[in-house]
């Protein structure tokens, strides 16, 4: 029942709706995306709530903006003159606006298990920029109750900040194929769906592994930009199409192609952070400056599927130490980790030395 609020919350907030959250320090929240607010969801928030609508933004968004605060706390911005959809398009977006005519806003930094936390966690959810306008609800107001009395639709923080865990923990098969590859002619592809019905995961299976031994496994993130369209910005193309030929050289493996695209911010928002490091960024700092951490990925769908495949302990093809890290908290042994490198073209040089100085990948 929690997955099922939180999605369709997620689908009020990707349509421009208001949600309405409650949150664990006894407070709740309207929260409406920045990214889609207009002056008429605004004045609906202002009608709606106690108080002066405010965007919640997370900490390294904040920091971006220029405000000495920690990265991992959010942040509450208000404007003198009062919110806009414009202005809070503006400081959610820094790809929108000049920022030389910006009013300035006045920002508080806030508790991490505060309601508004679980708002721009609820904003990444929905592959949004993690920053939301929110305003209080109105004094003794139960937020079952008031959501229900103006047909929105409400969750709670907990709920919110378990999506994750519970989406992935509930991936079961649906269907299985053989697929021949031009590199890899004995494989087939195992599709696993996370019981609230969100993006598929694909376990590509190359030869018979056995399940009793070490299986050489690489976990690949999508990536529509590299994998499909050859994308010279990245490396992901040439990381994907080496692991089915190393993997069909050694005779058998799985390749595990997860749906979290751009170190899992989505592809619109990976399409932003190649607009900043346009000018100038790098990739650490085009995603923070975005409001997201570094990465926002997590292995966990990985290690339930490798299980669900049979496999408890991989030979693992990575350049990434969290993947490694990642699989070990899960319950899978990583017993080797197999370098996984390929050369520059030109256009991915910046790319791949953030990667190694700023991300500790291991080239």
């Amino acid at each position: 029942m929690s997955q099922r609020a939180v999605d369709r919350a997620l689908s009020e907030l990707r349509r421009g709706e208001p949600v309405v959250l409650a949150g664990e320090d006894g407070r709740a929240l309207i929260v409406l995306a920045a990214e889609s607010a207009t002056n008429q969801g605004l004045n609906q928030l202002s009608s709606l709530g106690a108080g002066t609508p405010s965007l919640a933004v997370s900490g390294n968004r904040a920091r971006a903006l220029g405000f000495d605060l920690p990265a991992g706390q959010p942040v509450l911005l208000s404007a003198p003159g009062g919110l806009t959809a414009e202005l809070a398009r503006e400081l959610a977006d820094p790809t929108q606006g000049t920022g030389t005519d910006r009013p300035r806003a006045v920002a508080s930094a806030l508790s991490e298990n505060a309601a508004e936390a679980a708002a721009t966690l609820l904003a990444k959810l929905a592959r949004l920029l993690p920053a939301t306008v929110v305003a209080p609800l109105p004094k003794g107001q139960d937020a079952q109750a008031f959501a229900k009395r103006h047909d929105l639709m409400a969750v709670t923080a907990a709920q919110v900040c378990d999506y994750r865990r519970q989406s992935a923990s509930t991936l079961y098969r649906v269907v299985e194929a053989s697929v021949p590859l031009l590199d890899a002619e004995q494989t087939r592809i195992v599709a696993f769906r996370p019981s609230d019905g969100g993006p598929e995961h694909l376990a590509i299976v190359i030869g018979e592994p056995a399940p009793g031994e070490p299986v050489l496994a690489r976990l690949h993130s999508e990536c529509f930009t590299g994998d499909l369209l050859g994308s010279l910005r990245c490396d992901c193309g040439p990381q994907l199409r080496g692991a089915i030929q190393e993997i069909a050289t050694a005779g058998s493996g799985v390749l595990l192609y997860l749906a979290q695209e751009g170190r899992g911010i989505g592809l619109l928002n990976k399409l932003r952070a190649y607009r900043l490091q346009d000018g100038g960024l790098d990739t650490v700092d085009a995603n923070t400056a975005l409001g997201f951490d570094a990465d926002e990925r997590v292995y966990l769908p990985a290690a339930s599927m490798l299980k669900g495949l049979g496999f408890a302990r991989v030979r693992l093809l990575t350049n990434n130490p969290d993947k490694m890290a990642q699989l070990a908290r899960w319950g899978v042994e990583v017993v080797e980790r197999v370098p996984h490198v390929f050369p520059s073209n030109g256009h991915n040089e910046a790319y791949l030395r953030a990667k190694a100085e700023r991300s500790g990948h291991l080239f």
